[in-house]
């Protein structure tokens, strides 16, 4: 049917599987480097105890059927590959069938994936890959035309990110109401990045236009998306223009991009062709039955919309919530609330048995939160650092941090390589410490006339104790089985 046929949309498409495709290879990537510290069989939290007191219909995952580390590494390396050659291009010159068959079956794993990572796969981004690539699926092949439908779905869940993100704002922190939120964001945010500081220095009436214009592009531009063109395209437009701007300006593993790729794929043929001189394609005659389940599928998600829809419209609105254990049309928002002071949580290590006037504590580095005064922030997203984005919400609260911190210490105690790998540097490489503590302390970005004279981009002054130094006698209970 070719009325449902969107032919002026080659381009976008292209870059909305590609773009997908990328996306999908650093998630399994991130997977398949850091899931033994975190849910590997000696990792803090062992998917062998998660799915023994976890039934199939909460949480599907082919981990029900088999578990051990080989095998998660198979399955994290299947999706590496396989979002690779969509990357490359092979996934969309397949029949149409294994095209779809490829998309579901990355989908699978890495549902498969997060249904098993607990509080390391906890964050709004995992549940929007998933959706977006269960869209991608039905994107069609490179001799099908791109479905007019599927394209409004990508647009609909495109709204859902960034108007459910303004709203959670707008209904949130009072900051956000009287545009002073970002006088502490850049500085508070989970992970700052190398430009972070640059943008906490700039002078607050420029905060106060940030803040004016994330609300405008969340709140007004959102509802342009589903008008004629080339309405659509500005208002994807405007959305990538800050989407880069928030890329700059923080590590948000790769909530930013996804939603980039979104938006590239409002933008018509003819911009594109502008800009980079593309020819035009020309399709075969859709399958009637390809263009009966994209239907289908429509039918589906409009039906799937409502929990979401009443979660955009409740005053109690809920942040990044999944409504179905398949992560299949959420609702997306994120910061609804802005954290004033930057805490953060120091480890350390000793090798004294007790306290003497020459003990030294020694500092664990991790590899993206702040540590070390005069370390400068890195870029790490779209990469995302999962140990490091929950240390950030243990200095919030150590309520955030009671199911893995006491097992964190205690392996560090023991020396645990899998879990060592997972920091930056590690001051006990060769016999693991007596004791363990961590402290806490408040960190701010430095001033211009501090960095200058002291080279340094922290200040940080200590508030108190998080975990009072602890040997392995006194964290033997957080060990895992078999451990």
């Amino acid at each position: 049917m070719e009325v449902l046929d969107a032919t002026g949309y080659t381009i976008g498409r292209l870059v909305l599987v590609r773009g997908l495709g990328a996306l999908f290879f650093v998630a399994f990537l991130g997977a398949l480097l850091q899931f033994r510290g975190l849910i590997g069989s000696r990792g803090l939290l062992p998917v062998p105890e998660f799915v023994a007191a976890t039934p199939f219909r909460h949480a599907p995952s082919v981990f029900h059927l088999h578990y051990s580390d080989r095998f998660f590494a198979a399955v994290a390396g299947a999706g590496l590959l396989l979002s690779a050659g969509t990357v490359a291009g092979v996934t969309e010159r397949l029949p149409l069938p294994a095209y779809g068959a490829v998309w579901m079956l990355i989908w699978a794993l890495y549902l498969s994936i997060v249904d098993v990572g607990r509080v390391w796969y906890s964050f709004g981004w995992e549940s929007l890959l998933l959706e977006a690539g269960v869209l991608a699926a039905f994107a069609g092949n490179a001799e099908t035309a791109p479905p007019w439908l599927v394209l409004l779905l990508v647009r609909w869940l495109l709204f859902r990110v960034e108007f459910g993100a303004g709203m959670i704002k707008w209904r949130g922190d009072r900051c956000w109401r009287d545009l002073t939120c970002l006088y502490h964001h850049h500085e508070t945010q989970p992970m700052p990045g190398p430009l972070s500081r640059w943008f906490h220095l700039l002078p607050r009436p420029l905060h106060r236009v940030e803040v004016v214009g994330n609300h405008v592009t969340q709140l007004a531009v959102p509802f342009a998306l589903f008008l004629p063109q080339p309405v659509a395209g500005t208002a994807a437009g405007i959305m990538i223009v800050t989407q880069l701007w928030l890329v700059a300006s923080g590590n948000f593993a790769w909530l930013n991009w996804i939603t980039i790729v979104l938006a590239a794929s409002v933008i018509p043929d003819g911009f594109y062709r502008a800009v980079f001189g593309a020819g035009e394609t020309v399709y075969a005659p859709t399958p009637v039955v390809f263009t009966a389940t994209v239907m289908l599928l429509t039918v589906l998600v409009a039906v799937l919309s409502r929990r979401p829809v009443q979660n955009l419209l409740s005053p109690r609105q809920a942040m990044n919530a999944s409504f179905n254990r398949w992560h299949f049309v959420n609702a997306y928002g994120a910061f609804g609330s802005i954290t004033r002071v930057r805490r953060e949580v120091i480890v350390e290590g000793t090798t004294d048995i007790v306290d003497t006037p020459a003990t030294r504590w020694l500092e664990y580095e991790f590899k993206g939160k702040p540590g070390d005064v005069l370390r400068r922030p890195r870029q790490f997203a779209p990469y995302h650092l999962r140990l490091d984005w929950l240390m950030w919400f243990a200095a919030i609260s150590r309520e955030h941090a009671e199911g893995w911190f006491p097992r964190f210490a205690a392996k560090l105690l023991d020396g645990e390589p899998c879990v060592s790998t997972l920091l930056r540097h590690n001051p006990f490489p060769d016999t693991p410490p007596a004791r363990v503590r961590a402290r806490l302390f408040r960190y701010r970005f430095t001033t211009r006339a501090e960095h200058r004279a002291t080279g340094a981009w922290w200040v940080r002054e200590e508030l108190g104790v998080f975990m009072a130094p602890m040997a392995r006698a006194d964290l033997a209970p957080f060990r895992p089985p078999g451990s």
